[in-house]
């Protein structure tokens, strides 16, 4: 996160916290995926604290780079598969479901695209306007950059699931803003708010168990079995 190893640490913390609350409430497998995002944007977030802590000089630069490693590779080598995956196995048989298999076989180009640059190619990172900044030469494609994009928000925003798509809106709003506002700093600064904004998935879950805890948006109401097209 921005600012500090502190606030990185503490908002790992207080998310993995609620994580950890919403994992309790899974009643089926196929939602597993979906209600351990903020567990996993914690343990993300912890890794960023430790690199700050390697940008301090606190730890050795070995420390350093493999927690940049780690947190870059989540953010751009796994996220934008795991997303469109956890979306695309809430989502019962129909039109829907086969086009989120579609968004993330994407996905997965764009995460192997960026696992190889993050793997095989040298990565810099470093303090830029009180955030911190990562650099690979491959991850920065723009054309790679829509196909994560679109993979992933796209997923969300077809779900049939109302907090799912609401979900889906705000990371795009979210997205919007830091590209902005922080493009220098992008992946520390929207990843951080892509952890908050998951704790609203410990609100859904907590309403009531398994797929009945997501309310589909209402024109859906009537057409909770599968698609027929």
């Amino acid at each position: 996160m921005c600012f500090s190893p502190t606030a990185s640490f503490v908002s790992a913390a207080a998310i993995a916290t609620i994580g950890v609350a919403t994992l309790r409430h899974v009643r089926e497998p196929r939602t597993f995926l979906f209600a351990a995002t903020p567990m996993l944007f914690a343990l993300h977030q912890f890794t960023e604290g430790l690199v700050w802590l390697g940008l301090q000089g606190r730890i050795g630069p070995i420390g350093r780079d493999h927690a940049a490693f780690l947190f870059t590779m989540y953010a751009q080598g796994l996220l934008p598969f795991l997303m469109p995956l956890a979306v695309t196995l809430l989502e019962p048989a129909g039109w829907r479901h086969r086009v989120m298999i579609g968004l993330t076989a994407i996905g997965a180009v764009a995460a192997a695209w960026d696992s190889y640059g993050l793997i095989f190619l040298p990565s810099r990172v470093f303090v830029d306007h009180n955030s911190i900044a990562y650099r690979n030469e491959m991850t920065g494609s723009l054309t790679i950059s829509l196909l994560y994009i679109f993979a992933t928000c796209g997923a969300l925003l077809l779900s049939r699931y109302r907090v799912v798509r609401w979900y889906g809106v705000i990371n795009v709003i979210a997205l919007t803003i830091v590209q902005i506002v922080k493009a220098e700093t992008f992946a520390s600064v929207w990843c951080f708010y892509a952890a908050l904004m998951s704790m609203i998935l410990y609100w859904q879950f907590s309403r009531g168990e398994g797929l009945d805890a997501f309310a589909p948006i209402p024109w859906l109401r009537s057409r909770l079995e599968p698609d027929r097209f």
